[in-house]
């Protein structure tokens, strides 16, 4: 087996170490050693760069891409959904994220694809729909009385995501395990690229979210809520939902039964920046959703603010495909704006976003054992207000894929 050895660079390894200059060694797949002066059969010289983990996105949605007006659906063939998935993965990789949590829109066959080496990309935890109530934020009903397509249409790899009580929400879960879920995402608020529905609304009612929760517990399955309202998320943490999506009214008790319940916060920063900015270059939005959008940006960034200075767990998601994939890196330097050190922020994007998603053994750090995800940054500080021109070489299970 080659032994490779990363040579010199100043690694920050996200464990909460300071960064220090050393070596490491990859046989196969896997970290086997970090010291000084390693040897090996090869040797990449990493001196004047930053070696971190692979970054970790906790929230995509490789279906769309800053573009999701209904013409534009519309207007795209079924089959090239998936082929432009594969570009946007692919795009998502060589910004240096190489895992990623897909929050709704890809299905199984996306995955495999990954898995099987046919399309390079992030490796994925699938939810592939978005469960909500009827008139909630994942029901595209509009006024005239037809559905808006979108990348929540059901098809045969994914199924209909409107449930409305706890029988239907059992089998729903249920439905999404089969098809090949390991993460259920559900609505508990309204949201803001959604017509028919109110941001600062609870949605789904507690038998509901318990029987969930109860369903994807008993198939070893985490929950996710996309929640923006304060009663949103509030039901969603007494329901036991492992993370909050967004978090857009948060106020002092909801952010202390975060702390008592270890629940976790995906902010989501830029995603309403990205609905102004595909406003901006011309895509047709309703005035209802660009009204809701300007409305929640400063609350936003003030709820996010208070649960960073309050030491909720914060893994980094960035909501891409609301703003176009191959951005993700705006996230980091967005979260440090709002309070966050560099270290923190690093660790946000690699060791929590993987205790998040359960993959903590083998992804987050740079630890001996561990998968050989890394990205290599040119220089060696930890400025993270514009990291994407920085990324030299981009490493998944010890191969350059970027």
């Amino acid at each position: 087996m080659t032994r490779t050895i990363w040579s010199n660079g100043t690694v920050l390894d996200g464990t909460g170490a300071a960064p220090s200059v050393a070596d490491i060694a990859i046989e196969g797949d896997r970290i086997v050693e970090i010291g000084s002066n390693l040897d090996g059969d090869e040797s990449i010289d990493c001196t004047g760069r930053l070696v971190t983990p692979g970054l970790i996105d906790c929230h995509v949605h490789f279906m769309a891409d800053g573009d999701f007006s209904a013409n534009t659906h519309l207007g795209t063939p079924f089959s090239m959904n998936f082929f432009q998935a594969a570009e946007r993965m692919q795009r998502t990789l060589a910004c240096g994220v190489t895992t990623v949590r897909e929050a709704g829109g890809a299905d199984l066959g996306v995955k495999e694809a990954q898995e099987h080496g046919l399309i390079a990309g992030p490796r994925m935890q699938l939810s592939i729909t978005i469960l909500s109530q009827t008139g909630g934020h994942g029901d595209g009903w509009e006024v005239c009385g037809a559905h808006m397509p979108g990348m929540m249409d059901e098809h045969p790899g994914r199924p209909h995501n409107i449930v409305d009580g706890p029988e239907e929400m059992r089998k729903k879960v249920r439905e999404l395990i089969r098809a090949g879920a390991d993460v259920i995402k559900v609505c508990t608020s309204g949201g803001v690229i959604s017509t028919r529905d109110d941001p600062q609304h609870a949605h789904f009612m507690a038998d509901e979210l318990d029987v969930l929760v109860a369903e994807a517990t008993a198939a070893g399955r985490f929950v996710m809520a996309h929640a923006q309202a304060t009663d949103g998320i509030k039901n969603a943490i007494r329901a036991g939902i492992r993370s909050i999506e967004h978090g857009i009214y948060l106020d002092d008790e909801a952010i202390q039964m975060m702390l008592d319940a270890g629940t976790y916060l995906v902010p989501t920063l830029i995603a309403p920046l990205g609905v102004l900015e595909a406003a901006d270059r011309g895509v047709e939005l309703p005035a209802v959703i660009l009204d809701k959008c300007r409305a929640v940006i400063d609350v936003h960034h003030e709820s996010i603010r208070k649960a960073i200075d309050a030491g909720v767990n914060i893994a980094m998601g960035t909501d891409s495909g609301v703003t176009p994939h191959g951005q993700n890196l705006r996230e980091l330097r967005a979260m440090a704006e709002l309070g966050m050190s560099p270290t923190a922020v690093f660790e946000s994007s690699t060791r929590v976003a993987a205790e998040l998603m359960g993959v903590d053994r083998d992804l987050g750090t740079l630890e001996v054992g561990k998968l050989a995800d890394a990205v290599m940054f040119s220089g060696t500080d930890l400025d993270v207000s514009d990291l994407h021109p920085r990324v030299e070489r981009v490493f998944q299970a010890g191969e350059r894929v970027a």
